[in-house]
């Protein structure tokens, strides 16, 4: 890692919520004159944006990392230590050492450096909207490419959320590997024999 300024660092993840696939974290270094415009809450922006946005975080931003916990992390763990084990690996891959460290919502990973967490950061604080955006990105794209092994479930359309397709599926396909076993609507459908376990 280079050390250099007080360099802040905005971290956040992405798919807390879905019923399958990891979860992602990313951490963005944005320097005092990034000069993107644009930045803000990854939920509130079309997906063209986002993946303009992206383009230019990972370009002109002084670092960034992007961080995972599997899904069979997930069921181990839970959801909320899952997502702070992301963001500790976002972190702490990142290529310079940061002087603070900005999470979004009031849970923070176990990391070396100061950690502030900020409710709604990621709509209050540019570094933290710019990783909002880079793990949503990043999660979205994972699961369209786990449409490619999974193609009865539409990942590439609703990315693992609790859609009424993704329901309807999971009832006539079952549950596969990379389902979140110990979240309810799957546990359920397993429990009442509304699904049985993939073998795909």
């Amino acid at each position: 890692m280079v050390e250099g300024i007080n360099w802040v660092c905005g971290v956040d993840e992405a798919g807390r919520g879905p019923l399958a696939g990891p979860v992602f974290a990313a951490c963005v270094v944005l320097g005092p004159d990034h000069g993107i415009e644009g930045l803000a809450d990854s939920k509130t922006l079309s997906e063209a944006q986002r993946n303009r946005l992206t383009i230019a975080i990972k370009a002109y931003s002084v670092a960034w990392a992007i961080g995972s916990a599997s899904v069979k992390e997930i069921d181990r763990l839970n959801i909320l230590q899952a997502s702070l084990l992301a963001m500790k690996r976002a972190v702490e891959s990142l290529s310079i050492i940061p002087g603070r460290v900005l999470v979004d919502g009031n849970h923070s990973p176990r990391l070396r450096w100061p950690v502030t967490t900020i409710v709604g950061g990621d709509s209050l604080i540019p570094e933290i909207s710019a990783a909002s955006i880079l793990a949503k990105t990043a999660r979205d794209a994972e699961m369209v490419a786990l449409h490619q092994r999974f193609p009865h479930y539409g990942f590439d359309r609703h990315k693992g959320y609790s859609t009424t397709e993704h329901i309807a599926a999971l009832r006539v396909h079952g549950a596969s590997v990379i389902h979140r076993r110990h979240f309810a609507p799957v546990r359920e459908l397993i429990i009442n024999g509304k699904a049985q376990v993939a073998k795909i």
